[in-house]
């Protein structure tokens, strides 16, 4: 290039290519622009039995749509005996049902992983617990006659947008079974509030017990469908895969984990924790999609002691508990463990996958006590 040509802006501002898999450099630009978009929820937040709106987590693959409700419409067909369009006022006006749910991104976790998956760089505050009201999804499938033959029904979010390559409205199924819990709602309200923007408005699915990517926000369309769904979101991403020629299995319920609230006062920029000798009240929070919480303990510097667990908010709702520590001066490591009526516990190790999901490997605080 002569000192008099100017270069071209398009080539020497864009991103260096993604990595083609996992990678053990640092995070790229790509993942810093997702981690503007997205946000975790602050850890001290944990102490909230609901989570403020504006401290819940939050994940969205494409733009947040901007939709008109007095035009919106959710339609209800496929095969079905007799198809639906609602709107938002009909919907309001049918049988109400409130719930605490806590909802987990399953990518929570990605982050602890090496190599590194490529994606939304989560550490392990992708999670919150919000008070939904809608209606139950059961009754509206039960009055549009779902065909004996019918194995799914897939749901589709007004987002829309390109994923490797494939251009696709964001959508996910459940099998007719699943999508006929009497728990799983069609949510207008967050809070005792319409639903943010952001979360989904004016109504999105809310499946209990599993992890975030099967409440689809902004939603359209509800198919019954003969054969199961092949959408991107469902057959090919949020799989357990060991690697890129793995079908692997797919994501579903929320694997067991307890988080703790990082006691004393944070760092800046390391979030490394400082606080006084003496009796310490450590609490936090505990959840699984599989089965509830029965047992929590509290590790420090690598020995165990447990927890009190409080009572239960309800059956899809993270669980307090709370224990003491006796701080002695010097470094230590704080972290916890869940354990489910199922008998899962939380591993100790990473559960490494190709894309990065399901790692609930106990959390790790440092802490120094003066």
């Amino acid at each position: 290039m002569s000192e008099t040509e100017v270069p071209d802006p398009a080539l020497t501002l864009a991103p260096k290519p993604l990595p083609r898999g996992p990678t053990e450099g640092p995070l790229t630009t790509e993942e810093l622009q997702l981690s503007a978009r997205n946000h975790s929820m602050p850890l001290e937040a944990l102490r909230y039995d609901i989570t403020p709106l504006g401290l819940h987590y939050l994940l969205i693959h494409f733009d947040i749509p901007m939709i008109d409700p007095a035009h919106w419409r959710l339609s209800i067909g496929g095969q079905v005996a007799r198809p639906i369009e609602l709107t938002l006022d009909e919907i309001h006006a049918r049988p109400r049902v409130t719930m605490p749910v806590t909802l987990e991104c399953a990518g929570n976790g990605r982050s602890r992983l090496f190599p590194r998956p490529v994606s939304q760089p989560w550490v392990t505050e992708a999670v919150g617990t919000g008070l939904w009201t809608g209606t139950p999804l059961s009754e509206l499938l039960a009055e549009a006659g779902i065909a004996a033959d019918a194995v799914e029904i897939v749901f589709t979010g007004a987002d829309h947008g390109i994923e490797k390559g494939h251009e696709l409205d964001y959508a996910r199924s459940l099998s007719v079974v699943e999508a006929e819990r009497p728990e799983i709602l069609l949510a207008y309200e967050m809070n005792g509030q319409p639903l943010l923007p952001q979360h989904g408005f004016p109504l999105r699915l809310i499946v209990p017990g599993w992890y975030g990517m099967a409440s689809v926000k902004w939603l359209t369309r509800i198919e019954a469908a003969t054969t199961p769904f092949k959408g991107y979101y469902q057959a090919t991403n949020y799989h357990y895969r060991a690697g890129p020629d793995d079908p692997g299995t797919p994501v579903q319920r929320i694997r067991p984990r307890a988080l703790l609230v990082p006691p004393g006062y944070p760092d800046f920029l390391t979030r490394r924790r400082t606080l006084a000798a003496g009796p310490c009240r450590i609490e936090g929070r505990a959840w699984s999609g599989e089965a509830p919480i029965e047992r929590v303990v509290l590790g420090i510097d690598g020995g165990w002691q447990e927890a009190v667990l409080e009572p239960e908010q309800g059956p899809y709702a993270w669980r307090r508990w709370t224990s003491v520590w006796e701080a002695e001066p010097g470094e230590h490591i704080l972290s916890c463990r869940a354990t489910d009526a199922s008998g899962q516990s939380q591993p100790l190790e990473p559960n490494w996958n190709w894309i990065g999901v399901g790692n609930n490997m106990v959390q790790a605080v440092p802490v120094t006590v003066r």
